[in-house]
């Protein structure tokens, strides 16, 4: 029997889920009566010899049911089990631990009915409503219901959850942060459980765990265009490890726009830019030349800086230079960016010059800076670069096929999870 057994009372019909040896055997004679007219069952369920009618108000089992939490109490230590014991010859039918938030403690009965124990952790600093369900010698039903909370934890992991509010483009990440490492499979599937995610319209999406710190949430494919997501933790007061409790965390509203896609071909040398998949401008562009090549792949916009200086010892150039660069659109943390580039107009659609980044007229920079928002995609293809990482160097998140994100679920138990980001990239703006 489990702890979510119940004792059902209604129109003065007991239906019992947990019966002693005596009762079952007045069941089996008593509810061949069931199949008589109502009025006669009833008249024949009134308790037997003992005069205690079935129908009746339960009794106050207080003095028949021992728990190791007072009532009231606000110090219980939640690295203990909650115990509740049948006494003086009653049984337990049912014990329910809830918390503030609803969250049911998972427990076990005994076969014989006499002693109940939490086979969950309790919550630090969290108050508990507990309601048992007991039957004495008669048959007759008892109830208890006590209240109590539990010490606070003295560690705490703290979850810092990204992005911030707003709207953003269709392939924004959702992200985790962790204050302490989680490392073993089990402390990760309940953290990653703790974490839910909420979309409409709704979209089958997964977590990856990026590190021992950190995780990313994404569809199968981008966020629908106009779609509300919200993210909320369920980690306070969760029991992690022995004396590592889960702390408060703001949750993330976040909405995205029109499906916009910047798809930059360092061959032909155009970037198409696609609203809702519609080409809406077609654009001249240079990209990474010889030995400073584009990165391939998915890259989601990060920031939108109105001016960068760009500088040749940012990133080891051998050629020098030292620019003031108008209309910054950032791609990666190790500085390759979306910009105007008057220099390189004559380039523009003809060859690639740059070290690294888009480069484009000052007029096509601006309108791409003015239509374009964080979260939004920009793609590189047909570049003789490295393929983007998937994580370490801003989000390359969706250059992993479904499979293998899911992989990365402590839930979906996928494979051995990694121990850091796949590419220590260099903070560094690169033109």
């Amino acid at each position: 029997m489990t702890h979510s057994s119940r004792t059902a009372i209604a129109e003065g019909v007991l239906t019992p889920r947990i019966l002693s040896r005596k009762n079952k055997r007045r069941m089996v004679k008593s509810c061949a009566l069931l199949l008589a007219p109502l009025s006669v069952g009833l008249a024949a369920c009134s308790g037997g010899s003992s005069g205690n009618s079935l129908a009746s108000a339960p009794y106050d089992a207080t003095d028949a049911v021992a728990v190791n939490a007072d009532a009231d109490s606000t110090d219980v230590d939640p690295d203990k089990p909650l115990e509740v014991t049948a006494q003086h010859g009653d049984t337990l039918t049912d014990v329910v631990a809830t918390d503030a938030s609803g969250r049911v403690v998972a427990g076990e009965l005994s076969a014989d009915g006499k002693r109940w124990h939490s086979t969950g952790s309790l919550a630090a600093g969290a108050r508990y409503t507990l309601k048992v369900s007991t039957e004495n010698d008669e048959g007759a039903p008892g109830r208890r219901s006590l209240r109590f909370g539990t010490k606070s934890a003295s560690k705490h992991l703290k979850v810092k959850l990204g992005p911030d509010n707003g709207t953003y483009g269709v392939g924004q990440p959702l992200t985790a942060k962790l204050s302490r490492p989680i490392k073993g499979r089990e402390q990760r599937e309940l953290v990653e459980r703790a974490l839910r995610v909420k979309s409409s319209p709704h979209v089958e999406g997964a977590w990856h765990w990026v590190d021992s710190k950190e995780l990313h949430y994404r569809p199968r494919s981008y966020w629908p265009a106009h779609a509300t997501i919200t993210l909320r933790s369920y980690l306070k007061g969760l029991k992690i490890r022995d004396g590592l409790y889960g702390g408060k965390a703001e949750p993330v509203r976040m909405k995205t726009g029109d499906r916009i896609e910047a798809i930059t071909d360092a061959s032909s040398l155009v970037m198409k830019v696609k609203k809702n998949g519609k080409t809406i401008r077609s654009i001249p562009v240079t990209t990474g030349k010889a030995g400073y090549e584009t990165r391939n792949g998915v890259k989601v916009i990060l920031t939108k800086e109105p001016y960068v200086r760009m500088t040749s010892a940012s990133i080891g150039a051998s050629d020098f230079y030292d620019l003031g660069v108008y209309w910054a659109t950032r791609l990666t943390n190790s500085g390759e960016y979306v910009h105007g580039a008057p220099w390189s107009v004559g380039s523009q659609g003809v060859s690639n010059t740059s070290h690294g980044c888009t480069g484009m007229s000052s007029a096509n920079a601006k309108w791409f800076f003015n239509h374009v928002r964080q979260g939004d995609i920009v793609q590189h293809i047909n570049s003789a670069g490295e393929k983007m990482a998937p994580f370490g160097n801003g989000f390359g998140d969706w250059n992993l096929g479904w499979k293998k994100w899911r992989a990365g679920s402590a839930v979906h138990h996928g494979q051995p999870l990694g121990s850091g980001p796949a590419d220590s990239a260099r903070l560094r703006p690169q033109i």
